[in-house]
Formats: structure tokens, sequence, C-alpha cells
């Protein structure tokens, strides 16, 4: 009788990872604010080191991304032999998955988390175990009451997306001390350079002095690298280890190390993107409560709002908007279908979309 390949049977429970919109039938150029990408786009520096590039890439990258992880360890004080770099966070989280979970495994994460925890866990065979949370945010002691002998990884986005909401010091402090030693703190801070409250920690300390804890970073965000997909982390030496055994041994293109280390060491720039974002996010936060809607205490660079029952839910919010060029994302999948995650933009597109919500709210 004739067989066909088979997955493994927990790769067909995966629902795919679908990005935010970046297109509309019949308009060259939509506001796109469905993917958090960075308002300001790259910086000026980081450009020029990517063409720079170009003229080398007959030649193999370094496979060890050595100048950009030493950038890193200056910029962050940390040690570069620490550092792993890989194709964006999410490239990380997978490894992590890979190296340290499987089958009859559990992985937690939060109720609302990034949706690339559960794929992860379903991949490599382990069981996606999603804790509750409360207000939208991270349950320290909910997560803590899932842990069993089974479980070897916990997530959390700090800042989370898509709430942007986020656990203080003390709280990521204790969800860490009350985990086994044999389970591993995964703090995917993908967001971390937009938050300027006193009390967030990025997990970069707990990293630096914790064996089972590891932060992952990514240059898609503040540094709007995106397209390019560059991120890293930093863990004990063991787990780094780990990770450099089993990732791509040339798995950061020569262009990305270079614009990397650029866009690291154009600090005004960043400031820049950071100080834009402050200011337009508390702007676009007063304009859209002045409309009634209920808005998610955002530390990133995006809001999530809540709409009213049909028909002014968020469905017709996205289509209204859709029609009006301007592209937001549904977070549906994240278990919020009144809610639409809209991504900071610059000052024209934020006003853009206050006014074609007061538009849809406003009508009959």
């Amino acid at each position: 009788m004739l067989q066909k390949p088979a997955p493994r049977a927990s790769i067909l429970k995966i629902a795919p990872y679908v990005g935010g919109e970046a297109k509309i039938a019949g308009i060259d150029k939509p506001i796109r604010l469905a993917s958090n990408e960075s308002a300001l786009g790259p910086s000026e520096k980081a450009l020029a080191a990517y063409h720079a590039a170009a003229a080398d890439m007959f030649r193999y990258p370094d496979g060890h991304s050595t100048a950009l992880r030493e950038a890193l360890g200056r910029v962050h004080g940390i040690d570069p032999a620490r550092i792993v770099c890989g194709l964006g966070s999410d490239d990380i989280i997978h490894l992590l998955a890979e190296a340290y979970a499987g089958e009859g495994d559990a992985i937690i994460y939060g109720y609302h988390g990034f949706s690339i925890y559960p794929i992860v866990a379903l991949t490599v065979g382990a069981t996606p175990v999603a804790a509750p949370e409360k207000n939208l945010t991270f349950d320290v002691d909910a997560a803590l009451g899932l842990v069993t002998p089974k479980t070897k990884l916990v997530f959390i986005a700090n800042p989370n997306n898509p709430t942007g909401t986020f656990i203080p010091r003390a709280e990521l402090e204790r969800l860490h001390a009350g985990l086994p030693k044999s389970v591993i703190l995964v703090v995917d801070a993908a967001y971390a350079e937009f938050v300027t409250a006193a009390d967030y920690d990025s997990g970069l300390g707990l990293a630096g002095r914790e064996p089972n804890v590891v932060m992952t970073r990514t240059f898609s965000k503040i540094y709007a690298m995106g397209g390019l997909r560059l991120g890293w982390s930093y863990s004990g030496a063991e787990i780094a280890d780990v990770l450099n055994r089993i990732r791509g041994p040339f798995n950061v293109n020569s262009a990305a190390q270079a614009a990397g280390i650029a866009a690291l060491e154009d600090l005004a720039a960043t400031d820049r993107a950071r100080a834009h974002n402050e200011t337009w996010r508390a702007w676009f936060s007063r304009e859209l409560t002045a409309l009634g809607l209920d808005l998610t205490p955002a530390v990133a660079n995006f809001v999530l709002a809540r709409f009213p029952a049909p028909p002014k839910d968020a469905n017709a919010a996205w289509e209204f908007l859709r029609r009006r060029g301007i592209l937001v994302r549904k977070v549906a999948v994240y278990h919020l279908p009144e809610h639409l995650r809209i991504t900071i933009g610059k000052e024209d597109e934020m006003r853009a979309v206050a006014a074609a919500l007061k538009e849809f709210l406003g009508s009959a």
C-alpha cells in the first residue's frame, strides 16, 4: 500500500502565523499601521552601512557575528561571548524550543501572548499551556500555578504584543524565583527600547546572573530593520553554547550585521524614534479616549483599542479604515475579537487614523 511522508502530528495543529497586511488593491501607498514597524524608518547610518556591504555579497558572512556581538556588548555592558545572533528574535525562540522541549513536555505563555509561542511548542511536539491573565497583563501567580514536572520553558513578552502591557521588575524577579531551576524563563523584550517606565526591566540583568534565563531582543522594532531579520539573545554560557550548536552556520547575512552595528552606534536616531513614539502614542491615546474607545495602557509603539458592539465593532472599524487606505491589525487570534491594534506611525498618519475613526464612530 502506498504511503506518503507524514509530519509530526502536532504540526498539523498549528494555525500558521499571519502577519499584518501590507497592501490594499487599488491603493498605491496605504498607511501601514498593522505590523508595529518603526515610524521614522532606519538610521541613515544603518542604511549607508547596508549599501556599503553590497560589494562583498559574494563572500560568506562572519558565521559568529563577531563584530555585531562586540557592538552589542559595548552598548549594553554585557559579555559578547554570551550573545547569540539570529534571524530575528523569533528564530532564537524557535531554537530554544527545539533545544529544550519535545514530545510530552509543556511550554507556558500568557493567554494573550505572542502567537509564536504556541507555534514553537507544537513545532517540537510539546504542549502549549496558556496562563490566564489579569487586565490583559501577564499573571505571575497564574503562570507559576501551571508549572509541572513537564514544564521546560516559560515565555513572557515584556512588554507584551499585542496588549502593550508589562510586568514590573519586582514581578519579573518573582516569576523567576518561583520557577524550578530546570525551567528556562525566556523574556522576549522586542519592544524594550521604547519603554521609559522606571520600574521596567528587560530581563538583561536576570539573564546575566541566572543560568536558566534568556533575554531576546530584535532590530525589527525601534531600529526599523524588520526586513533584514536580525535578533539576538543574552543568556548564561551553557545556553549560549547550546544555541550556537544548532543555529545555522551563516545564519545572519553580512549586510544585516553591518547595518545592525551602525544602528546601535547611532544613538541620536534611536532617541528620535523613542521621543516620536512617546509624543504620538500619548496624542493618539487621548484622541481615541475622547471618542469613547477603551484603551489598554501601553508602553510600546502601538495601542490596543476596544470597540463597542455591532454595528460599530472592531471588524466594522477595520473594514472602514481599510476602505480609506489605512491598515491596522485584527487581534482575534489573540482572543481579543473586540479590539484592534494600531501601530504608532508618523504625525500625518496618526491624524488620518484619528479623523477616520471619528468619522466611523460618528456615522449613523
